[in-house]
Order: structure tokens, then C-alpha cells, then sequence
């Protein structure tokens, strides 16, 4: 153990935020099972590493017992061979001497070499759980950095401090398509602190709050809090709803939201492919947010049949649209309302 190890630890907790101190522990706990493999399991071992001078020693822990009364040699040590050692040994006091590592065996250091190894895996692993939950519900702009053949998963460079996580298939946009060196946006969905290996987080692109956290990024009427989003429905890769509500009559909510030509919307399309997104005004009244989260539709009636029910009328030539794709129209109003929707011409 040389000025190279301590600097190297000291390297850890410049670039890695590895504490010195945690480090220290671990490694004096893995010498400790290492001296142990050498002297005996039962020996009770005390590794004192010093950073100052750069080296270490280890010492073997005896504790005093009565004369006739060792039953293990190797953690206990009778008063009268400790008072030979030193008058100042009492009962139930501990006798220390140390131990030269020098002859140590290699499988012995190996060992210890990989906890060492394990600590410095657990303590960046621990960092990364950190990190990852100061990002929580947010999104983070990864790099591609392999494509799993077999599963279509990515394997995602994070950046620094985040290392590698991966995006599963069913957490893709269906039907898009990436290559290794792309970047792309992705949601934060759970930190998992309580798994003993594989990254601690899940990530997404299809998430509804994917959405969400888009348009807050993008929209400065969002961002400064005079435009709120209400509520997101979505299906990924085919459409999504967004109800948003402006707080300043000035202010039109949905024109903020896409833009004069739909330049403010069109960073937010270009991130998701072909989904579609409707941006529509909310509104406490139940009716009038049904008929306006039925877009693109045009809505004739809306009518309450109980708290959380209605019945909407549309002219025939628009029950379909009302309708959408294999009810998807119908179902994602119903996601964004809370409300029961029948749809009739």
C-alpha cells in the first residue's frame, strides 16, 4: 500500500463523490477478512489505515481471560501470558500485537482486492441512486449508446454522474427507430434504491408526464406559471390530450402552447415522431371540456346524465372522428375528463 493507493482514492472522491472516509472503511474491513483467512476465522482482527503517512498495519485483538480459562487462543489470552507481555494487562482487557502482512498468500489479497472492487461498485451504485432522485419525474437527455439486437432495448449513456441505464422496448415510442450515438429525452419514472444490481431507475417515453414535462421545458407561459397544465392523456406513438388553463385572461393558454404556425409545438413533435398531440382548453364546467377535448370533433350537445356521466351529440358526419380509431378518441377523453362519455349522432 503506497502514496499511488491513497491517491487513488483521493482521485474517487474528486470524480466519482466517493467519500475518503467510506472508502477507508470498506478497505479496512476487506484487510480485516483478508488477515483473517490467514490467522483464523475466530481471530479478532483491527486494520488501522493511515492516510497521512500512506500505509496501514493490522493487529490481532486477544482479549484477557483467567488462567485456565482460554477456550479459543486465537481471540483470548490467559492474564498471566498477557502480564508477561506487560504488568499493565488486566481481566477483561485486550491484548494487541501486531501482525506483518508481507507473506500474506495471493488468494488471501485477491479476496480482499475484490471487496475493495465491490466497495467502490456498492458506493458509485449508492451516488447514482442520488443523483437519480434529485432527477425524479424530470427528464434527462441521454446518448444511445448500444442497441440490444434481441430485445430492441437501449442501453443509454446518462452522462456524468448518471452512468449507464436502461430503456425498455415498452417504455419506447412504438415505432421509433434509433442508432447508437443518438440523443434523446427520457423521462425519469422510478429511482429504485433497493436493488443489488442493474441501474437504479426506469426510465420512459411513453409516460403521460413525457409529455408534460416537454411542453413545460419548452413553453415559456408554462414555465413562469401563467399557463398551467390540468391534466395529459395519452396514447404513446398515436395521440395525446392536453388540457391547459390560463391564468391571466390576456393570455390564451392553447395559442401559447403551439405557436404562431405551431413553432412553439414543433420541438415537442419532433422529439415524439408521428404522435399527434391536441392542446385543448380546460374547463371547470364538465360539458364544456368534454366538447372541447373531443377534438377534433365538433360537438352539437353535451348533456349530464349523473355526477360523472354524460351523453354527447355529434352530426353523423363526425361520430367517427368523435369516436376515433378503435374508440381511441372517446377513451382518451374519458382518461382526461373522468368522466363516462356516450357518443351518438
Amino acid at each position: 500500500m503506497n502514496a499511488d493507493f491513497f491517491n487513488a482514492l483521493d482521485l474517487l472522491e474528486k470524480e466519482k463523490g466517493i467519500p475518503k472516509d467510506y472508502m477507508i472503511e470498506k478497505i479496512e474491513l476487506a484487510l480485516a477478512n483478508a488477515c483473517r483467512r490467514e490467522v483464523g476465522q475466530t481471530t479478532v482482527i483491527r486494520v488501522q489505515l493511515d492516510p497521512e503517512k500512506q500505509d496501514f498495519r493490522v493487529f490481532q485483538q486477544r482479549t484477557v481471560v483467567a488462567d485456565g480459562e482460554v477456550v479459543d487462543p486465537m481471540c483470548e489470552i490467559s492474564l498471566s501470558d498477557a502480564k508477561a507481555l506487560s504488568r499493565r494487562h488486566k481481566l477483561g482487557g485486550v491484548v494487541e500485537n501486531e501482525l506483518k502482512t508481507k507473506n500474506f498468500r495471493r488468494l488471501s489479497a485477491q479476496a480482499a482486492k475484490q471487496m475493495i472492487i465491490q466497495a467502490v461498485r456498492d458506493a458509485e451504485r449508492e451516488r447514482q441512486t442520488r443523483e437519480y432522485h434529485n432527477k425524479k419525474e424530470e427528464i434527462i437527455t441521454a446518448r444511445v449508446y448500444k442497441v440490444d439486437p434481441v430485445t430492441d432495448n437501449l442501453i443509454l449513456d446518462m452522462g456524468e454522474g448518471y452512468g449507464y441505464a436502461t430503456l425498455r422496448k415498452d417504455d419506447q415510442i412504438p415505432g421509433e427507430k434509433h442508432d447508437v450515438g443518438d440523443l434523446l429525452k427520457v423521462y425519469v419514472s422510478e429511482v429504485k434504491g433497493d436493488v443489488s444490481y442493474g441501474p437504479p431507475v426506469e426510465l420512459s417515453r411513453t409516460h403521460p408526464n413525457f409529455i408534460k414535462r416537454l411542453f413545460e421545458m419548452e413553453i415559456p407561459e408554462i414555465q413562469d406559471g401563467t399557463v398551467v397544465i390540468k391534466g395529459v392523456a395519452r396514447e404513446a406513438g398515436s395521440r395525446t390530450k392536453l388540457a391547459v388553463l390560463s391564468r391571466d385572461e390576456n393570455v390564451d393558454a392553447v395559442g401559447s402552447c403551439i405557436g404562431k404556425s405551431g413553432q412553439r409545438i414543433e420541438p415537442i413533435l419532433a422529439e415524439i415522431g408521428n404522435e399527434k398531440i391536441d392542446v385543448i382548453p380546460y374547463s371547470d364546467d364538465l360539458p364544456t371540456y368534454v366538447a372541447a377535448a373531443l377534438a377534433p370533433a365538433k360537438v352539437l350537445s353535451v348533456e349530464m346524465e349523473g355526477e360523472r356521466s354524460c351523453k354527447v351529440t355529434v352530426s353523423l358526419d363526425q361520430l367517427s372522428l368523435a369516436i376515433g380509431k378503435e374508440g381511441q378518441n372517446a377513451k382518451l377523453v374519458a382518461r382526461l375528463t373522468g368522466c363516462k362519455i356516450d357518443i351518438k349522432a
